[in-house]
């Protein structure tokens, strides 16, 4: 593969000579060389197929105090100027409006390349094996007596960047990440039930090679997923009442992306964000002081992570990724922060959280790998130990949470009933409900290392105009006690 250091490094800074030529205070180019490719089976016959690819170029400065940003597809030395420019005009339209002046915490200059290790690219396996592999899924599904419709996909995402920036920064990296599902729907007199593999809305994803999508073996677990989507047909519906809930990992994943990851956010907490997701129910100066939980709460948010989707080298700021401390012994500790974020309020550092979609986009912060770290319990009986009556749920069907991310609901595709630590009967259409610190509060075990993994989520909103980030949540099942399930 090309340098981009190479091709564009001249012209990137040329860019930011130009800004800081014309009085910006801070400047960066960001050159981004992407390639997507996505196909998608339904009932054995391929139903979709994309493969894209864009480069282009976008740049930041700071000018009279304000941010101003500009991005081009057209690379030639005259285009790059002229949207240098452009970003300056930006900024200066909005520095009429008064705005604080930015204040950056600083970032040691960096000179470096990076790239996430893969064992089989996913751009190298021919589309007929990938189809191959999404068929077989989907008649193995459709071969199972009541279900209706059979669907399987598979994405891969490759990201080459390049960044420079006017204190000296030149970072180049590569990233290849892919991942898919399956799911299986069934159809009965008077309603639908859906049954997915790994994990619903499209599967689960990674900052890994196409030896992620073998490992999740979707055609070794289609006959059980279509099976599991006829079960929910019969399945009564789920008890309504206080009591105690047992999650599988990806649904405390789910529940750690909306009532921790979004509400982390300091642009949110600080005004400067509310699209999408809403706002924050935090403050500053909650950290180190606000109990967000029981002492079995860890959260961390990491972005070295080895295969976990938000893993990077280094964010669209050029600082290196790092772990910070999110929540610890229950006590909230941390942000998700970016230079400018972390400079409003005073720390030396910014959490390397800043992401963009594409070279078009505007970075901002987003989540990387918000995780719950695991616990002691060594086994999913460990945590139904001791459970005389309580619900198991599994693998998210909706969510709804308010702008503040206070109150939510969660509904779940599969639910078994626990009586005397063991898990019972499945029933159907399971939800939970609960108000976030309460909730957190509640926390009473968490499975162990073993029962860890990160999910990926390729499809997390923020921003206006609207972009989607790639991130990842690791997480193992857990318990929690005296929680609403049902109807009330």
């Amino acid at each position: 593969m090309r340098s981009l250091e190479t091709a564009f490094g001249a012209t990137a800074q040329r860019g930011v000579d130009i800004a800081i030529g014309l009085g910006a205070t801070y400047a960066d180019a960001r050159v981004l060389d992407m390639a997507g490719e996505r196909c998608s089976v339904r009932d054995g016959e391929v139903e979709g197929m994309s493969q894209s690819t864009s480069i282009g170029i976008g740049l930041r400065v700071i000018a009279d105090g304000c941010w101003g940003f500009a991005a081009t597809r057209d690379l030639d030395a005259t285009s790059v100027e002229s949207t240098a420019r452009l970003a300056l005009q930006v900024a200066r339209s909005g520095a009429l409006l008064g705005p604080a002046p930015p204040r950056l915490a600083p970032v040691d200059p960096t000179i470096a390349s990076w790239s996430n290790p893969i064992v089989e690219d996913p751009f190298g396996v021919a589309l007929e094996e990938k189809i191959a592999l999404l068929v077989a899924a989907t008649l193995t599904m459709r071969a199972v007596a009541g279900v209706a419709v059979a669907e399987a996909s598979l994405a891969a995402w490759r990201r080459h960047s390049l960044l420079v920036t006017s204190e000296g920064s030149r970072i180049e990296q590569r990233i290849v990440q892919c991942g898919g599902g399956i799911e299986a729907t069934a159809v009965g007199e008077s309603e639908a039930q859906n049954r997915s593999y790994p994990n619903s809305f499209g599967g689960d994803y990674g900052t890994e090679g196409f030896e992620l999508i073998r490992r999740l073996d979707l055609v070794g677990n289609a006959e059980r997923v279509g099976r599991e989507a006829v079960m929910l047909l019969h399945a009564p519906p789920c008890p309504g009442g206080v009591t105690t809930l047992v999650l599988d990992g990806s649904q405390v994943a789910l529940q750690v992306h909306e009532s921790i990851g979004h509400p982390i956010e300091l642009d949110r907490v600080l005004g400067m964000e509310a699209a999408y997701a809403g706002t924050s129910f935090l403050t500053p100066g909650d950290v180190g002081k606000l109990r967000y939980g029981s002492p079995h709460l860890h959260v961390v948010a990491d972005s070295t992570t080895p295969g976990a989707l938000g893993t990077f080298g280094f964010d669209d700021e050029g600082v290196a990724a790092t772990c910070t401390p999110i929540v610890s012994e229950g006590v909230l500790t941390g942000m998700l922060t970016s230079r400018e974020s972390a400079g409003e309020i005073g720390m030396t550092r910014s959490g390397a959280t800043v992401r963009a979609q594409s070279w078009a986009h505007l970075p901002m912060i987003r989540m990387t790998n918000v995780s719950l770290l695991p616990g002691s319990a060594g086994s999913l009986d460990e945590l139904l130990d001791g459970v005389d009556d309580g619900i198991y749920m599994e693998t998210n069907r909706s969510w709804s949470i308010d702008d503040r991310r206070v109150d939510f609901q969660f509904g779940t595709e599969w639910a078994q009933e626990i009586k005397g630590g063991r898990l019972g009967r499945v029933v159907r259409n399971a939800t939970y409900a609960g108000r976030t610190l309460p909730f957190w509060a509640s926390l009473d075990a968490v499975g162990g290392p073993d029962l860890w993994r990160a999910w990926g989520l390729p499809n997390c909103g923020k921003g206006q105009p609207p972009q989607v980030g790639y991130v990842a949540h690791g997480a193992a099942p857990a318990r929690f006690r005296n929680v609403q399930v049902g109807t009330p």
